[in-house]
């Protein structure tokens, strides 16, 4: 069910995204959920630094490639991502139930969009951290990459209209931009940012 879902960076696995890095760095372990986490780059960067992840993706691929990755660099520590094959327009997270939630890169038009984003925002816990990080919709006139289809890119905005009344207080909204290099050449991307605390 649904359209397809673009993802930044999906056809390499390394580190976590800059932001994913940023915002989680510092935090101390716990629950995460990492929602359209294809190949698991940020769900296996976090289980390295000891949290519990659960990483949840429609595509069996993806996640095959991400379960034989945790084999190579979890080794006994595999048991620490949880990987779950689920159509995200369906998928129901434990409420409550997280320290911190990832949405990154899930490019879907509005409706899957504010579904996935409002399930995302239930599921953080008290204290707990909700990090929405997209290709913004400028990116399509003034970035570069991404999807080419206005209806499935937005704003950090347009993230915090879809988890109003959720009970979580934003923290940063803002479009942000990351250096690509491509073709010899250094170019700008737009990404729309949203960090959101549950108090």
């Amino acid at each position: 069910m649904g359209p397809p879902v673009r993802r930044e960076g999906s056809g390499l696995v390394g580190g976590p995204n800059r932001w994913v890095e940023e915002v989680a760095a510092g935090l101390p372990a716990g629950r995460a959920l990492d929602l359209a986490a294809g190949e698991g780059r940020n769900a296996l960067w976090l289980a390295e630094r000891g949290w519990s992840v659960t990483a949840v993706d429609f595509s069996a691929v993806a996640l095959d490639r991400a379960r034989s990755l945790a084999v190579r660099r979890l080794a006994e520590s595999a048991d620490r991502l949880d990987l779950v094959e689920a159509d995200l327009g369906e998928y129901v997270p434990a409420r409550r139930g997280y320290d911190l939630v990832i949405v990154a890169y899930l490019q879907a038009g509005e409706e899957l969009r504010r579904r996935v984003l409002r399930a995302a925002a239930d599921a953080v816990a008290p204290g707990g951290l909700l990090l929405v990080v997209a290709h913004d919709s400028d990116n399509l006139a003034h970035g570069v990459g991404g999807p080419q289809d206005p209806a499935v890119l937005y704003t950090a905005d347009d993230a915090v209209s879809d988890i109003d009344g959720l009970g979580l207080r934003t923290v940063r909204a803002e479009p942000r931009s990351r250096e690509v290099s491509a073709d010899g050449r250094t170019r700008t991307a737009i990404d729309a940012f949203l960090l959101a605390r549950r108090e």
